[in-house]
């Protein structure tokens, strides 16, 4: 009697518990090798799109192979077209118009393409103790410390006098010089290991060093800065003026790596969001027919600062492209939101042992344990969160049953102490049914993050299988 009790219990608990195993137990060795191979274009592309300018371009160079075109609000589209529209150059949307009806609504993949980082301040240029140094100001949430004594690369672009753009990338080639802010020795380091961490290094101490040679000249000042203007200047073509018509940006010179002896991992600089920028969009672009319904693809500009600025999702020009799109086919653009669907695409959390106190085990996901559906962000008592309905979450998990995605839910930390933003309650702000979906980080924010080739791949499945 009591083997048949222990027998039915099992079943039981197979039958009602849930039970999410890692995504290396169940997928097969040939999935894996294509997950593998679809993580090497991913890593090339997080070389290749270190700021949201170089990521829109690598896109479009994407896209365009994948028979993409410019948008034209003058052009009637039909089912299976592709098209893309380019915002300031900082943000882009992609579709690819579906079968049915544009009035039964569309489906939206939402990612964000900046990443924390240290941009130049409007004159940045000084010279001090006889060496040069850039001022910065930090974009987006860090831990400043860290981006101390690694080397690091400079990208963007410059708007001359003359009106002509210069573009700047240097640090990524092999023969690059690279850049670095300097800290302090630990000899000499008492009173600063006593600052509390967020002031181990203070913003106005993230100074990069750029040069120490002199103009060899003994009758002026500043030699240094003069030495470095005037190799930017032949370079160039520009003045110290031109810094403040300039869009330059410090990130990690590092390149993508694989991480561990398995080569399970990888490690990036921007994985947070390119990551789910990449896969939503070639899940958009290797749609080979049309789909059942249109499916618009943004990856936007400003997540990092709060989606503010005509970049990011705060602006109208996602919904303006919606209604433009729903216009050409004679519908009426607001009915159109109201009828869709969205997934925004952004990373979460993944559960660090070394660090779990800060983390709640049974609501965090897990590196390694597939794609992770986030029901809300917010921070304290939901703040500032989409908390998407319960009958999209099961109209979602339906999907990816179906589909055999590996899968998994996740918080953003401990209710007082996590938190974050997501650009979910912009869309869903707009009528849509919204819930965040993305890849487990580790180290987010950090200047080298981590995620799982495994978790990458589920991510670029669950979105094929959302728009399909």
């Amino acid at each position: 009697m009591a083997s048949k009790t222990q027998k039915n219990a099992k079943e039981l608990q197979k039958q009602l518990f849930m039970k999410k195993k890692n995504s290396g137990l169940i997928m097969t060795e040939a999935e894996m090798k294509t997950a593998d191979k679809f993580c090497e274009n991913y890593k090339k592309f997080l070389n290749d799109a270190k700021t949201e300018r170089e990521a829109v371009k690598a896109s479009v160079e994407i896209l365009k192979k994948c028979g993409f075109t410019a948008y034209d609000n003058k052009k009637k589209y039909k089912a299976g077209d592709k098209i893309y529209f380019v915002n300031r150059g900082k943000a882009i949307i992609l579709a690819v118009i579906g079968k049915e009806g544009i009035e039964k609504g569309v489906n939206i993949l939402a990612a964000h393409i900046d990443s924390p980082r240290l941009d130049l301040k409007q004159n940045p240029l000084y010279e001090d103790a006889e060496m040069a140094y850039f001022k910065t100001h930090y974009y987006g949430g860090i831990k400043k410390y860290q981006w101390t004594a690694i080397p690091l690369s400079l990208h963007g672009v410059i708007i001359r006098n003359d009106g002509k753009t210069v573009e700047v990338n240097i640090g990524e080639d092999e023969n690059d010089p690279v850049f670095v802010v300097t800290d302090l020795l630990p000899h000499l380091a008492q009173e600063q290991m006593k600052r509390p961490a967020n002031k181990i290094i203070t913003g106005e101490e993230l100074n990069v060093l750029i040069g120490s040679r002199p103009f060899k000249d003994d009758e002026e000042s500043e030699l240094v800065k003069l030495n470095i203007m005037n190799i930017l200047f032949d370079k160039y073509g520009i003045t110290e003026e031109d810094f403040i018509s300039a869009e330059l940006e410090t990130v990690p010179a590092f390149k993508a790596k694989d991480v561990g002896f398995d080569r399970s991992l990888i490690g990036a600089y921007g994985q947070d969001d390119r990551v789910c920028a990449y896969t939503a969009m070639m899940a958009t672009a290797d749609l080979k027919n049309a789909p059942p319904k249109t499916v618009v693809t943004v990856l936007t500009d400003k997540e990092e600062t709060g989606s503010d600025g005509n970049t990011g999702l705060q602006s109208s020009y996602l919904e303006y492209f919606i209604y433009n799109l729903a216009e050409s086919f004679g519908k009426n653009g607001r009915e159109v939101l109201s009828a869709s669907k969205c997934l925004s695409a952004d990373v979460n959390a993944g559960f660090d042992p070394t660090f779990g106190d800060v983390l709640e085990k049974k609501n965090s996901a897990f590196v390694g344990k597939g794609t992770v559906l986030t029901k809300f962000t917010g921070a304290g008592g939901k703040s500032g969160t989409n908390d998407s309905s319960a009958e999209f979450v099961g109209y979602v998990r339906q999907i990816f049953d179906k589909n055999k995605v590996i899968w998994q839910t996740g918080e953003l930390g401990k209710v007082d102490l996590g938190g974050g933003g997501t650009v979910a309650k912009y869309i869903a702000n707009l009528d849509v049914d919204t819930i965040d979906l993305g890849v487990p980080v580790l180290s987010m924010h950090a200047p080298f993050e981590i995620t799982s080739k495994n978790d990458v791949y589920m991510t670029y499945k669950a979105f094929s299988a959302f728009i399909k």
